[in-house]
């Protein structure tokens, strides 16, 4: 569960969950909590879509497989996170200002643009896939992974949540520290994803190794 949910935090802070819920705090004008809602909640529910039927293909898959072999399975995956982590140019500038003109739309463009995001990084949600694997190997029957999922995708969702909080209550006086936290984004994006997948991996791995060998 630990493991679980430290790959569901690494995974908030994604474009898609963190920045540019970030975006649509410093729009300018009045700020509307609805458009949080909708762009929030159409990306957690397809979040929650993409892993019911990543875990329907997977267990298939497992269910021909013996347990040992899953976790072997799973332990490589984690070591390829990790490997793959160390491609990732930490001096390489993102290009965010597309997705910032996108988050600017009506509710149904922003829900829009939350399925794109959501596409967008179906190549690299590799924090949520690790996790899916560590789910499917294990011995839990379908409500139990459902309900999994879904605390996955709650979790997910919960520092854009907090600061949307902090927005209402400080206004003014957090705009700076969001400010930063996007220019930094842009400027350290490519470095960050990173660690994110190079994090993803070790915990993958390690819940592996612990089934395989201590367990």
């Amino acid at each position: 569960m630990a493991a679980l949910a430290g790959l569901a935090l690494l995974d908030s802070t994604s474009i898609g969950t963190l920045f540019i819920p970030i975006w649509l705090m410093l729009a300018p004008g009045r700020l509307k909590p609805s458009r949080f809602v909708v762009y929030l909640g159409t990306i957690s529910v397809f979040y929650f879509g993409v892993g019911v039927l990543i875990v329907l293909g997977a267990s298939q898959v497992i269910d021909h497989l013996d347990s040992k072999i899953a976790l072997w399975i799973q332990l490589v995956i984690g070591v390829v996170l990790f490997a793959v982590s160390f491609r990732f140019d930490s001096k390489k500038k993102l290009d965010t200002g597309k997705w910032q003109n996108r988050a600017h739309g009506s509710g149904v463009a922003l829900a829009g643009v939350a399925v794109l995001a959501g596409v967008v990084e179906l190549a690299t949600m590799l924090p949520y896939l690790g996790a899916i694997g560590m789910m499917s190997a294990a011995d839990l029957n379908a409500g139990q992974i459902g309900l999994l999922l879904a605390g996955y995708c709650l979790v997910m969702i919960v520092p854009a949540l907090l600061l949307l909080g902090g927005r209402l209550a400080l206004r003014q006086r957090i705009e700076p520290f969001l400010t930063r936290i996007s220019t930094w984004f842009a400027e350290k994006g490519a470095g960050a994803t990173g660690w994110i997948l190079g994090i993803a991996g070790f915990l993958v791995a390690r819940d592996a190794i612990a089934r395989l060998f201590f367990l």
